[in-house]
Protein backbone atom coordinates (compact mmCIF):
# COMPACT_ATOMS: atom_id res chain seq x y z
CA UNK A 1 0.00 0.00 0.00
CA UNK A 2 3.07 2.61 0.68
CA UNK A 3 4.19 2.08 -2.66
CA UNK A 4 0.60 2.56 -4.09
CA UNK A 5 0.18 5.46 -2.46
CA UNK A 6 3.86 6.93 -3.09
CA UNK A 7 3.21 6.54 -6.83
CA UNK A 8 0.04 8.87 -6.27
CA UNK A 9 1.75 11.13 -4.62
CA UNK A 10 4.27 11.52 -7.70
CA UNK A 11 1.67 11.80 -9.95
CA UNK A 12 0.05 14.42 -8.06
CA UNK A 13 2.91 16.48 -7.95
CA UNK A 14 3.83 15.92 -11.74
CA UNK A 15 0.10 17.25 -11.92
CA UNK A 16 0.36 20.43 -9.92
CA UNK A 17 3.54 21.15 -11.73
CA UNK A 18 2.40 20.61 -15.33
CA UNK A 19 -0.50 23.15 -14.49
CA UNK A 20 1.74 25.91 -12.77
CA UNK A 21 2.55 28.95 -14.76
CA UNK A 22 4.02 31.92 -15.38
CA UNK A 23 2.26 35.25 -16.04
CA UNK A 24 4.66 37.79 -16.97
CA UNK A 25 3.95 41.51 -15.20
CA UNK A 26 2.42 42.92 -19.29
CA UNK A 27 0.21 39.96 -19.80
CA UNK A 28 -3.08 38.87 -17.98
CA UNK A 29 -4.13 35.75 -17.96
CA UNK A 30 -7.89 34.59 -18.57
CA UNK A 31 -8.86 31.18 -17.41
CA UNK A 32 -11.64 28.70 -18.99
CA UNK A 33 -12.79 26.43 -16.77
CA UNK A 34 -14.40 23.57 -19.13
CA UNK A 35 -15.03 25.79 -21.56
CA UNK A 36 -16.60 28.68 -19.70
CA UNK A 37 -15.26 31.57 -18.48
CA UNK A 38 -16.29 32.29 -14.88
CA UNK A 39 -14.48 35.82 -13.97
CA UNK A 40 -10.77 34.27 -13.74
CA UNK A 41 -8.49 36.70 -14.58
CA UNK A 42 -5.52 35.94 -13.44
CA UNK A 43 -2.63 38.48 -12.55
CA UNK A 44 1.19 38.28 -13.15
CA UNK A 45 3.40 35.79 -11.00
CA UNK A 46 2.68 32.13 -10.56
CA UNK A 47 -0.76 30.85 -10.90
CA UNK A 48 -1.95 27.35 -10.68
CA UNK A 49 -4.35 25.94 -13.90
CA UNK A 50 -5.66 22.51 -13.73
CA UNK A 51 -4.78 20.14 -16.94
CA UNK A 52 -7.88 18.89 -18.27
CA UNK A 53 -10.07 21.11 -16.55
CA UNK A 54 -8.68 24.43 -16.80
CA UNK A 55 -7.16 26.87 -20.21
CA UNK A 56 -5.23 29.34 -19.83
CA UNK A 57 -4.96 32.23 -22.59
CA UNK A 58 -2.47 35.08 -22.13
CA UNK A 59 -3.43 38.69 -23.51
CA UNK A 60 -0.74 41.39 -23.32
CA UNK A 61 -1.74 44.17 -22.17
CA UNK A 62 1.03 46.84 -23.63
CA UNK A 63 0.27 49.52 -26.04
CA UNK A 64 0.14 47.29 -29.51
CA UNK A 65 1.33 49.49 -32.91
CA UNK A 66 -0.28 47.86 -36.08
CA UNK A 67 0.72 48.98 -39.39
CA UNK A 68 -2.13 49.81 -41.63
CA UNK A 69 -1.07 48.74 -45.52
CA UNK A 70 -1.08 50.97 -48.67
CA UNK A 71 -4.44 51.67 -49.45
CA UNK A 72 -5.62 52.99 -52.95
CA UNK A 73 -7.96 55.74 -52.11
CA UNK A 74 -9.57 58.55 -54.61
CA UNK A 75 -9.39 61.81 -52.83
CA UNK A 76 -12.81 64.03 -53.11
CA UNK A 77 -11.64 65.89 -55.65
CA UNK A 78 -10.93 62.79 -57.77
CA UNK A 79 -6.82 61.78 -57.31
CA UNK A 80 -6.10 58.75 -56.44
CA UNK A 81 -3.38 58.34 -53.97
CA UNK A 82 -2.25 55.85 -51.60
CA UNK A 83 -1.94 56.05 -47.77
CA UNK A 84 -1.02 54.17 -44.78
CA UNK A 85 -1.18 54.69 -41.63
CA UNK A 86 0.26 52.78 -38.00
CA UNK A 87 -2.90 52.31 -34.99
CA UNK A 88 -1.72 51.85 -31.31
CA UNK A 89 -4.08 49.73 -29.16
CA UNK A 90 -4.39 48.41 -25.98
CA UNK A 91 -6.53 45.88 -24.59
CA UNK A 92 -8.00 47.57 -21.47
CA UNK A 93 -10.86 44.56 -20.85
CA UNK A 94 -8.50 41.57 -21.30
CA UNK A 95 -11.69 38.99 -20.91
CA UNK A 96 -14.26 40.53 -23.74
CA UNK A 97 -10.80 40.80 -26.07
CA UNK A 98 -10.54 36.71 -25.84
CA UNK A 99 -14.33 36.07 -25.76
CA UNK A 100 -16.10 39.08 -28.02
CA UNK A 101 -13.38 38.37 -31.16
CA UNK A 102 -11.37 35.37 -32.81
CA UNK A 103 -8.18 37.42 -33.27
CA UNK A 104 -8.76 41.23 -31.71
CA UNK A 105 -5.29 42.34 -32.86
CA UNK A 106 -6.70 41.41 -37.43
CA UNK A 107 -10.16 42.85 -36.61
CA UNK A 108 -8.55 46.40 -35.10
CA UNK A 109 -6.63 46.09 -37.92
CA UNK A 110 -9.11 46.04 -40.14
CA UNK A 111 -11.75 48.42 -38.70
CA UNK A 112 -8.54 50.44 -38.95
CA UNK A 113 -7.96 50.24 -42.89
CA UNK A 114 -11.80 50.53 -43.83
CA UNK A 115 -11.54 53.99 -41.70
CA UNK A 116 -8.97 54.55 -43.51
CA UNK A 117 -10.60 54.67 -46.69
CA UNK A 118 -13.56 56.28 -45.82
CA UNK A 119 -12.17 59.35 -43.76
CA UNK A 120 -9.51 59.86 -46.82
CA UNK A 121 -12.14 59.44 -49.50
CA UNK A 122 -14.14 62.44 -47.85
CA UNK A 123 -11.48 65.06 -47.53
CA UNK A 124 -9.99 67.02 -50.72
CA UNK A 125 -5.58 66.40 -51.38
CA UNK A 126 -5.10 69.38 -50.25
CA UNK A 127 -6.56 68.95 -46.85
CA UNK A 128 -5.00 65.67 -47.06
CA UNK A 129 -1.82 67.14 -47.14
CA UNK A 130 -2.23 69.79 -44.43
CA UNK A 131 -4.32 68.57 -42.06
CA UNK A 132 -2.91 65.22 -41.45
CA UNK A 133 -3.81 65.22 -37.74
CA UNK A 134 -7.28 66.31 -37.88
CA UNK A 135 -7.60 63.29 -40.05
CA UNK A 136 -6.25 60.83 -37.80
CA UNK A 137 -8.22 61.82 -34.67
CA UNK A 138 -11.46 60.83 -37.12
CA UNK A 139 -9.99 57.49 -37.91
CA UNK A 140 -8.60 57.09 -34.19
CA UNK A 141 -12.90 57.84 -33.25
CA UNK A 142 -13.93 55.36 -36.14
CA UNK A 143 -11.75 52.80 -34.47
CA UNK A 144 -12.48 53.12 -30.87
CA UNK A 145 -15.94 53.35 -31.44
CA UNK A 146 -16.31 50.15 -32.81
CA UNK A 147 -13.63 47.55 -30.95
CA UNK A 148 -14.68 49.06 -27.85
CA UNK A 149 -17.29 46.26 -27.28
CA UNK A 150 -14.11 44.20 -27.67
CA UNK A 151 -12.39 45.78 -24.58
CA UNK A 152 -9.59 47.12 -27.03
CA UNK A 153 -8.72 51.02 -26.22
CA UNK A 154 -7.44 52.91 -29.43
CA UNK A 155 -4.61 55.17 -28.22
CA UNK A 156 -3.46 56.63 -31.54
CA UNK A 157 -3.52 56.87 -35.61
CA UNK A 158 -0.96 58.34 -37.12
CA UNK A 159 -0.31 58.57 -40.88
CA UNK A 160 2.84 58.03 -42.20
CA UNK A 161 2.59 58.23 -46.18
CA UNK A 162 0.59 59.94 -48.74
CA UNK A 163 2.27 58.74 -52.21
CA UNK A 164 1.16 60.80 -55.23
CA UNK A 165 1.17 60.37 -58.09
CA UNK A 166 3.70 60.81 -60.95
CA UNK A 167 2.44 63.86 -62.76
CA UNK A 168 0.83 65.40 -59.50
CA UNK A 169 4.16 66.18 -57.69
CA UNK A 170 5.46 67.52 -61.03
CA UNK A 171 3.22 69.60 -61.07
CA UNK A 172 3.13 70.62 -57.26
CA UNK A 173 7.18 70.73 -58.11
CA UNK A 174 6.40 73.64 -60.72
CA UNK A 175 4.35 75.72 -58.16
CA UNK A 176 6.62 75.25 -55.59
CA UNK A 177 9.78 76.79 -57.61
CA UNK A 178 7.24 79.29 -59.20
CA UNK A 179 6.66 80.50 -55.69
CA UNK A 180 10.08 80.81 -54.52
CA UNK A 181 10.68 82.65 -58.09
CA UNK A 182 8.01 84.99 -57.10
CA UNK A 183 9.19 85.80 -53.47
CA UNK A 184 12.64 86.38 -54.92
CA UNK A 185 11.86 88.83 -57.40
CA UNK A 186 9.78 90.43 -54.34
CA UNK A 187 12.65 90.69 -52.37
CA UNK A 188 14.94 92.05 -55.57
CA UNK A 189 12.15 94.66 -56.18
CA UNK A 190 12.19 95.47 -52.52
CA UNK A 191 16.06 95.50 -52.26
CA UNK A 192 16.20 98.18 -55.59
CA UNK A 193 13.58 100.25 -53.62
CA UNK A 194 15.46 100.52 -50.55
CA UNK A 195 19.33 101.13 -52.46
CA UNK A 196 17.27 103.82 -54.36
CA UNK A 197 16.09 105.68 -52.00
CA UNK A 198 19.44 105.44 -49.83
CA UNK A 199 20.90 107.05 -53.43
CA UNK A 200 18.52 109.91 -53.52
CA UNK A 201 18.88 110.55 -49.86
CA UNK A 202 22.75 110.89 -50.71
CA UNK A 203 22.37 112.56 -53.47
CA UNK A 204 20.32 115.04 -51.70
CA UNK A 205 22.60 115.26 -48.55
CA UNK A 206 25.59 116.00 -50.84
CA UNK A 207 23.85 118.88 -53.20
CA UNK A 208 22.55 120.45 -49.77
CA UNK A 209 26.66 120.36 -48.12
CA UNK A 210 28.60 122.90 -49.60
CA UNK A 211 31.77 121.09 -50.86
CA UNK A 212 30.59 117.71 -50.22
CA UNK A 213 30.85 116.96 -53.99
CA UNK A 214 34.52 118.39 -54.24
CA UNK A 215 35.50 115.67 -51.21
CA UNK A 216 33.39 112.84 -52.72
CA UNK A 217 34.82 113.37 -56.11
CA UNK A 218 38.93 113.09 -54.54
CA UNK A 219 37.69 110.02 -53.00
CA UNK A 220 36.72 108.42 -56.23
CA UNK A 221 39.75 109.76 -57.84
CA UNK A 222 41.72 108.21 -55.18
CA UNK A 223 40.53 104.62 -55.37
CA UNK A 224 40.82 104.91 -58.77
CA UNK A 225 44.56 106.20 -58.67
CA UNK A 226 45.78 103.20 -56.30
CA UNK A 227 44.39 100.54 -59.64
CA UNK A 228 47.32 99.19 -61.94
CA UNK A 229 45.37 99.93 -64.75
CA UNK A 230 46.51 102.45 -66.65
CA UNK A 231 44.31 105.52 -66.86
CA UNK A 232 43.94 108.78 -68.70
CA UNK A 233 42.21 111.84 -66.52
CA UNK A 234 41.57 115.46 -67.45
CA UNK A 235 40.71 117.36 -64.55
CA UNK A 236 39.33 120.80 -64.60
CA UNK A 237 39.25 123.56 -61.62
CA UNK A 238 35.34 123.29 -59.86
CA UNK A 239 35.03 127.37 -61.08
CA UNK A 240 35.93 126.83 -64.59
CA UNK A 241 32.92 124.16 -64.53
CA UNK A 242 30.36 126.64 -62.40
CA UNK A 243 31.75 129.39 -65.09
CA UNK A 244 30.64 126.81 -67.91
CA UNK A 245 27.25 126.24 -66.45
CA UNK A 246 26.60 129.51 -65.99
CA UNK A 247 27.58 130.66 -69.42
CA UNK A 248 24.93 127.59 -70.68
CA UNK A 249 22.31 128.97 -68.68
CA UNK A 250 22.83 132.01 -69.54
Amino acid sequence: MGGFFGVIVILFVFYFLSGLKVINQYERGIVLTLGKFNGGVKQPGWRVVWPGFQRLIRVDVRSTPIDVPKQEVITKDNVTVGVDAVVYFRAVVPEKAVLETTNYIYATSQFAQAALRDVTGNVDLDALLSKRDEISDQIKKIVDKQTEPWGIDVEAVKIQNIELPQDMKRAMAKQAEADRQRRATIINADGERTAAKTLAEAAETLSSSAGAINLRTLNTLERISAEPSQKTMVLFPVEILDALRGKTRG
